[in-house]
């Protein structure tokens, strides 16, 4: 098969370097790229809301299945579009309807809502309600959680400690449009005490499948500290995410899911990431991702053994029930390497040393590109670093060797990736 994968991040890398594995693979191009998908096959400068280049590029290169790996894309329609315009091109992706689970928070929760799928209570609010906004924020206890509606790059969340952040936290959402048009309006919902783990779900609108599950470390610092960012880390399988645990996470999240797209009518051909909050043993859902999760991805594609073509071609092509996962048991820990200053301000351009020394571990770029024959950095996330082993504990301090071999100028990482559960 030719196939198109659109994408230029960790994400990309690690799902260019699974289906280069595939024998069904016969090439691939990954648009626009980075340093590490250049390894797998061929970047494209193309744009990803470029819709009408990148399907004469389709047409051009008689690519045979598209995989949309970024959440912007799909949300403003490029399925419909490869759809219409490239009739029998195999699409992993949802429509512009179902991607709307990820572009609107509030679609979101009232789908769960109307599907009797568990999740926190809320309301949402914008500048001309603000003030019933804040009415909302005293009534309820710290802390609390404001989401922006709309795609604010995995950043759009807010917990505050206290009223007084929170009411400012608002101000600057609605009132300041500090994420621009993603904060039009803000979901406030109760904060749930648990602990968080990342489902992936892979489904041809019919059958699905579950991925190995995650967990996600967003806040840049030591112990779940600061500000949140797109993933600092993750970690799979989880240990606390056991039989009973995920036999709760299908009958009550993962089917209603399903179903509901399909009483919408939404034919969803895809991913759906399900980000789950462990509540004394009682799963319910923090929001939903239209593709896979970054940096989960780089943590449990290694642990998939069978082909990967094989189960891309099930999502798009209404086979998935045909296909078996076979997935092995070792750990995965991921840790990424971010610039100085992220999530914040950062500079770009610094050069990347270390990953020619680089053992028993898999490096993905994710903000890394070739400037002059040399990869230097060119986003708040540069690198992640992926060990898997028998031993948790192996696989984090391999991790954490190789994480420290690689240099770039104010380079920062969490140190602390999957200590909180070890056994």
């Amino acid at each position: 098969m030719n196939i198109l994968l659109l994408g230029s991040g960790g994400r990309e890398h690690a799902i260019a370097w699974k289906i280069k594995q595939s024998p069904l693979c016969k090439n691939l191009y990954i648009a626009p790229g980075n340093a590490g998908t250049q390894l797998c096959g061929k970047n494209v400068k193309l744009s990803l809301n470029d819709f009408e280049t990148i399907s004469s590029f389709i047409d051009s290169s008689a690519i045979d299945m598209v995989v949309i790996g970024p959440e912007e894309p799909l949300v403003k329609g490029i399925t419909n579009y490869i759809q219409n315009a490239n009739p029998g091109v195999l699409v992993v992706g949802p429509d512009s309807r179902g991607a709307q689970l990820e572009g609107s928070k509030e679609f979101a929760k009232e789908f769960m809502i109307s599907n009797n799928i568990p999740t926190a209570a809320y309301h949402s609010f914008d500048a001309g309600t603000y003030e019933e906004g804040v009415s909302f924020l005293r009534s309820l206890h710290p802390p609390y959680v404001l989401k922006a509606d709309g795609l604010a790059a995995g950043k759009g969340v807010l917990i505050a400690d206290n009223l007084e952040e929170a009411i400012n936290g608002l101000d600057q959402m609605l009132n300041k449009k500090s994420f621009g048009e993603a904060s039009q309006k803000v979901v406030i919902e109760e904060f749930l005490e648990g602990i968080e783990v990342s489902v992936f779900v892979a489904t041809d609108g019919k059958d699905w499948i579950l991925l190995p599950e995650a967990k996600d470390y967003k806040r840049i610092g030591q112990g779940d500290t600061g500000p949140n960012t797109g993933g600092m880390g993750a970690v799979s399988p989880v240990p606390f995410a056991d039989k009973v645990f995920m036999d709760k996470v299908k009958s009550r999240i993962v089917q209603p899911t399903i179903e509901g797209l399909t009483k919408q009518g939404i034919d969803y051909k895809g991913f759906i990431f399900i980000g789950l909050m462990n509540v004394q043993g009682e799963p319910y859902v923090i929001e939903y991702n239209v593709r896979l999760g970054d940096p989960e991805t780089e943590a449990i594609l290694p642990r998939i053994k069978s082909d990967f073509v094989s189960l891309l071609q099930g999502i798009a092509g209404n086979t998935l029930s045909k296909y078996t996962l076979d997935v092995i048991s070792d750990y995965a820990v991921t840790v990424m390497l971010v610039s100085g200053g992220y999530p914040g301000a950062y500079k770009k351009g610094y050069p990347i040393t270390g990953t020619e020394d680089i053992a028993e571990s898999d490096i993905f770029f994710a903000g890394a590109d070739n400037s002059d024959g040399k990869i230097v950095t060119s986003g708040g996330r540069v690198i992640a670093v992926t060990s898997t082993h028998s031993s948790l504990q192996k696989a984090r301090d391999l991790s954490m060797q190789n994480a420290q071999k690689i240099q770039f100028h104010h380079k920062n990482y969490r140190r602390d990736i999957g200590l909180d559960v070890q056994n």
